[in-house]
């Protein structure tokens, strides 16, 4: 048995209790460069904790296809984690409020081509998962010493359908 979820679009307004969707949306805030670049500043609300520090990496991950079925939720209670697609195909987003420090019902969500999310300190989310190959990804998230990852297995699995 399992739960069916349907994916929607990704939206800032829908996926603002969770974190930033990450686009280049309306007019830039600067043009730069000698009159050559829309500089669309300050996107995301980038929280390392006051004992982390920023840090880069690169993902390849495997693509998956719809219908999705997943049953593991996790967390980062001491950063916020930037996920930045470096193709132009969409990827598949699954976040969830926090209720009582369990995640509640999971929502999921596709992107459009290059749009990016930064998911907010302690959002439950599903795993990167790339629906096109090669699932390539600079991530931007916390690198520090302290446990940051709290995983969440559910009882009733659910699949994302288109």
């Amino acid at each position: 048995m399992s739960n069916e979820l349907r994916a929607e679009p990704l939206t800032a307004q829908a996926f603002a209790p969770f974190g930033d969707v990450l686009e280049v949306a309306g007019e830039p805030d600067k043009i730069i460069n000698a009159g050559l670049c829309g500089r669309y500043h300050d996107r995301a609300l980038l929280d390392f904790g006051p004992n982390g520090r920023a840090g880069l990496s690169l993902f390849n991950a495997q693509p998956r296809s719809l219908p999705y079925r997943f049953d593991l939720l996790e967390r980062h209670p001491e950063g916020s984690q930037a996920f930045i697609p470096m193709t132009h195909h969409p990827f598949l987003v699954i976040v969830a409020q926090d209720n009582d420090g369990m995640p509640g019902t999971p929502r999921a969500f596709i992107t459009a081509p290059h749009q990016g999310v930064n998911l907010h300190r302690g959002t439950w989310h599903g795993v990167l998962t790339p629906l096109f190959s090669p699932g390539l990804f600079a991530v931007v998230d916390r690198i520090g010493t302290s446990a940051n990852l709290q995983e969440a297995r559910l009882d009733l699995p659910f699949i994302v359908v288109p």
